[in-house]
């Protein structure tokens, strides 16, 4: 089906800011430089039904016991802000019955497609806002269906306000369905991803507007890596817990947990180092604890 929610309709409908439009044109960037070589050798995610992202892994440690019979046996899922699909392919093989993605980039969906086509893994993928997911022409029959919705590293940065998103999370869950968001912590945006010196607000309401030729898995200091985005403005909105919480009450949602995590998906601070035995970020054994991400899950009233 032909992608109804492109730049146009977005800034049309919905009153899209410039800004995300010109986070649209980097996200197009981003995944041509993700899906060839810039996440490394896809090969053996595509060609082996067991393999699992260390992103899916800790995505399903933070939902499953939350499931019904801690399982996803059966089960309905939608990945919001899924990008090239790399995560989303993984849910059919956690036990998802039906898995769809959803993302604002076009670009990024086709290769999702091709990732999934290439792997023989059954995933439904829609162009559209997270704010507005439940808007999606291809979704209007879908409402009140999934029984689980996640959305994960590196997300709600990249969203203005979150009542619209929330209001969308709710109304396409199927009564008692769980949505999870395991995500940067609040935290790192008051360092400015920068350090351990406090630069900006913690409070929601700050928006960091930066040009950057290089997306999280390019080495800035080698200035003759070609994995140059051609798209140079970056938009993100800081968003504390209780925005994030009170948006999702707000729109219905019941919170059953909250968890502080010291595990990074990204190099989300300069001194991160990297654990290959699980793809995690982690700080350096001699310096103190501090939460890199956080996860919170929620659910809809019978």
């Amino acid at each position: 089906m032909a992608p109804k929610h492109g730049p146009d309709t977005l800034a049309g409908i919905h009153g899209t800011t410039e800004a995300v439009l010109d986070n649209l044109a980097s996200w197009n960037d981003r995944a041509d430089v993700h899906a060839n070589g810039g996440y490394g050798d896809l090969g053996e995610l595509v060609h082996d039904p067991d393999a699992v992202t260390g992103v899916a892994k800790r995505d399903y440690d933070s939902i499953r016991p939350f499931l019904p019979n801690a399982s996803l046996e059966g089960l309905k899922l939608l990945h919001l802000q899924c990008h090239i699909g790399t995560d989303t392919l993984c849910w059919p093989r956690l036990g998802a019955a039906e898995v769809w993605g959803l993302d604002f980039s076009p670009t990024a969906l086709e290769y999702a497609r091709r990732l999934a086509d290439k792997a023989h893994v059954d995933v439904t993928y829609v162009e559209s806002d997270a704010r507005f997911a439940a808007d999606a022409p291809e979704l209007a029959g879908h409402l009140g269906t999934f029984d689980a919705i996640v959305t994960s590293a590196g997300t709600i940065t990249w969203l203005p306000e979150l009542d619209e998103w929330a209001r969308s999370i709710e109304r396409l869950l199927t009564p008692g369905g769980i949505f999870m968001i395991r995500d940067d912590h609040p935290l790192l945006s008051a360092l400015g991803f920068s350090g351990t010196k406090i630069v900006s607000d913690y409070k929601t309401g700050s928006i960091s507007s930066y040009d950057m030729d290089v997306t999280y898995v390019t080495d800035p200091h080698n200035e003759s890596s070609e994995q140059r985005l051609a798209h140079t403005k970056n938009h993100n909105w800081s968003h504390d817990f209780q925005e994030i919480v009170e948006a999702l009450t707000s729109a219905g949602l019941s919170i059953e947990a909250l968890r502080e995590d010291e595990v990074a998906e990204w190099q989300s601070l300069p001194i991160l180092e990297f654990h290959p035995e699980d793809e995690s970020w982690r700080m350096p054994a001699a310096l103190p604890r501090i939460p890199l991400m956080f996860s919170i899950v929620a659910r809809k009233s019978l």
